[in-house]
């Protein structure tokens, strides 16, 4: 058995041999936060924590998320970061993906936390499971099934996943079939992180922290053309120690203020970003939101929130790589004030700015022929998004030897 089929078979008769020996306790997990709020390994997916609703009781959520570096000893993160009060999640179970809301035969495993299948996690915290025997691939579909018996006030996710998952009334987690989950949905719930142990030791991940261009707004759904996603296949084929990719942009976000979407920047790195285990590098592709919306936001005052989430990641050991900010005219709120702050925060990234490296987004996106603008075959339609062309493009302008960056 040659190719990828046999690599698949492979995967799944490794989670399969692993499952056969474990138990699982059907006790309680206590309500702390305990050892389960940090984990070891690499993020190999994440997404931004937001408000995405309210809860519903007796609801099932079977979430299709993507791998970037490959590995050992899964662990997912649950977060409650936006909840009024506990929240009770008693199943949740890991397996790859087959078609729709169907998984590859063999490979739905549950996971748990503290040796236990239920845990409470508090209001306004996270919980890591325990790892996982076994080994999951590289840039591959897997699919966290988790159900909640209680859920009610406001729900944590993240809104905008440009990637189909599933909802299911009652509890289906243990499924494989795809039957029971029939109504899709278009964010992922409660699910913020997923880890594992790399095979290479050494191995580390890039944060991708953006607004909605990070986001993938304007990429097709369904297919994983975000530029983390070009960006985490560049990863794969390169020589570099750097493998996991993070994808924390939230659309509509803002370096600033919290009046755009999510939490600002500056308020969600710790979060977002600095939590995540096994990250080397922080891409900041932060900015646009601010100088648009024609608040007063000056050069000035972008500068000296990017010193800030500088001067933070460096102290907590981290890289910085920032990226400057593409053209937008043609988008309703463009105007010349709004492409003087522009030209003038690309000068100080250009120029370095105290960060590590620079990706010159703006470069790689405009048109030569009018700088203030996307070059038309990157442009998603709207003059400020790029399509999956200009992804591409985005990824492409970053040096991926500049992630691998030691402090």
């Amino acid at each position: 058995m040659t190719g990828r089929f046999g690599r698949v078979c492979r995967v799944v008769a490794v989670l399969v041999v692993a499952a056969a020996g474990q138990s699982v306790p059907a006790r309680a997990a206590p309500a702390l936060p305990g050892a389960s709020t940090r984990a070891s390994g690499v993020v190999t997916w994440a997404a931004s924590a937001d408000r995405v609703g309210t809860g519903v009781a007796d609801r099932g959520y079977r979430l299709v998320v993507r791998t970037s570096v490959g590995g050992s000893d899964l662990r997912v993160r649950l977060s409650n970061a936006f909840g009024d009060r506990p929240l009770t999640v008693d199943d949740v179970y890991a397996g790859l993906r087959g078609r729709g809301a169907a998984l590859r035969t063999g490979s739905n495993r549950r996971l748990t936390f503290g040796g236990s299948r239920t845990v409470t996690v508090p209001a306004g915290a996270a919980a890591w499971s325990d790892p996982l025997p076994g080994t999951v691939p590289a840039g591959t579909g897997l699919v966290i099934s988790l159900h909640t018996r209680d859920a009610a006030g406001p729900a944590t996710g993240h809104g905008l996943a440009m990637q189909t998952s599933y909802i299911s009334e009652g509890d289906h987690t243990a499924e494989e079939g795809g039957a029971n989950w029939t109504l899709p949905t278009g964010s992922w719930w409660y699910l913020d992180a997923v880890s594992v142990r790399p095979t290479r030791p050494g191995t580390g991940a890039v944060v991708a922290l953006g607004d909605s261009i990070t986001d993938g707004w304007q990429s097709t759904v369904d297919l994983d053309r975000r530029w983390p996603d070009y960006l985490s296949r560049r990863l794969r084929t390169a020589r570099t120690a750097v493998e996991g990719v993070a994808d924390e942009g939230i659309s509509g976000n803002k370096l600033l203020t919290d009046d755009g979407g999510g939490q600002s920047a500056l308020h969600r790195l710790d979060r977002d970003v600095l939590s995540q285990p096994g990250v080397r590098t922080v891409l900041l592709f932060e900015g646009v939101n601010d100088l648009k919306a024609h608040t007063g936001v000056s050069a000035a005052d972008l500068i000296a929130g990017y010193r800030e989430l500088v001067r933070r990641a460096h102290a907590a050991g981290k890289c910085v790589v920032a990226a400057t900010l593409g053209p937008f005219e043609g988008w309703p709120e463009w105007d010349l004030a709004a492409e003087a702050v522009r030209q003038a925060v690309n000068r100080f990234i250009r120029n370095g700015g105290g960060f590590d490296a620079v990706a010159d987004i703006d470069r790689a996106l405009r048109s030569p022929y009018d700088p203030e603008r996307l070059l038309p075959s990157y442009d998603g339609g709207d003059h400020l998004h790029p399509g999956d062309k200009g992804m591409r493009a985005i990824a492409d302008a970053v040096d991926v030897d500049s992630l691998h960056c030691g402090r």
